[in-house]
């Protein structure tokens, strides 16, 4: 995503928080992002699991109705 970006570019980005937010607040907003990105990350990796096992269970379900069908010929 941030391939693209380059070290002249993370500078300027850099350079342009410290004239908005100021010295004393970039700690307080790195540690709030910082937190943002892993509970979101927490919570897509709940939601992968939970399709990992709802996917998992549909395919127990279907091998058991493919014996049953193979059974009856």
């Amino acid at each position: 995503m941030f391939s693209n970006i380059g070290v002249p570019g993370l500078i300027l980005i850099l350079i342009v928080a410290l004239v908005i937010f100021g010295p004393s607040k970039l700690p307080e907003i790195g540690r709030a992002a910082g937190k943002t990105i892993r509970e979101f990350k927490k919570a897509t990796e709940g939601i992968a699991d939970d399709l990992k096992e709802e996917f998992k269970d549909d395919l127990k379900d279907d091998l058991k109705e493919a014996k049953k069908v193979d059974l009856k010929k």
